[in-house]
């Protein structure tokens, strides 16, 4: 692949862009409850609604009133809002140079499985948004489906406004990453932020001045 001219690089958020701490938030959601960190988020990841607050089929405040009544939860919607968005860790992985770089270059993207809390969140804390225009930001609770599903895929691209043989994806997971590939996208899995760059690399990506 090495001297292809790409147009676009879309990132997910999460482990890529972004470290998660999901022990941090599940310590916060349990406390003085009877089940532990652990069986509670496991039952929030189970519960039936979960793909409907992931596509945006639920809203912020009834997500938060039907988990208080399922899992007895007794937060209010703010401090739930504060205690959810706890997973996010304040520190980006990279730099601003890094995207500042990319977005001279190629269009650059997001596309996320995310929720509106996380996403409000997000826009609000990190300065790196700034490189992203907030036509080419795709979260499944925005657009009503979810990766693998490759519909998310061709959103993003039809935002970065390019095909897929032009464009690169980034992801931690596996599963994800292969779904762009069969879409005719090239494929990154992210393990840090030194293989990031190695493989940018090696495709020819440049972000360097």
């Amino acid at each position: 692949m090495a001297g292809k001219k790409y147009k676009a690089i879309i990132f997910d958020i999460g482990r890529v862009l972004i470290r998660l701490d999901i022990a941090r938030a599940q310590r916060g959601l349990a406390e003085g409850l009877a089940m532990s960190p652990q069986e509670l988020w496991t039952a929030i990841e189970k519960d039936p609604r979960w793909k409907d607050w992931q596509e945006g089929r639920i809203s912020a405040r009834d997500w938060h009133l039907h988990l208080s009544s399922k899992l007895k939860l007794p937060l209010s919607f703010q401090k739930f809002t504060e205690v959810w968005n706890l997973a996010l860790d304040p520190e980006p992985i990279h730099s601003s140079d890094f995207f500042a770089g990319l977005a001279k270059r190629y269009r650059i993207g997001l596309l996320s499985n995310t929720d509106p809390i996380h996403v409000a969140y997000l826009h609000s804390t990190y300065d790196f948004f700034n490189y992203f225009p907030a036509e080419r930001r795709i979260y499944s609770c925005m657009v009503g489906v979810s990766k693998p599903n490759p519909a998310i895929y061709q959103a993003a691209l039809k935002a970065c406004k390019t095909s897929a043989r032009e464009s690169v994806y980034v992801d931690d997971i596996r599963e994800n990453v292969e779904a762009a590939e069969r879409l005719g996208l090239t494929g990154v899995q992210y393990h840090s932020a030194a293989q990031l760059e190695q493989d940018f690399q090696k495709l020819g990506i440049g972000w360097k001045p």
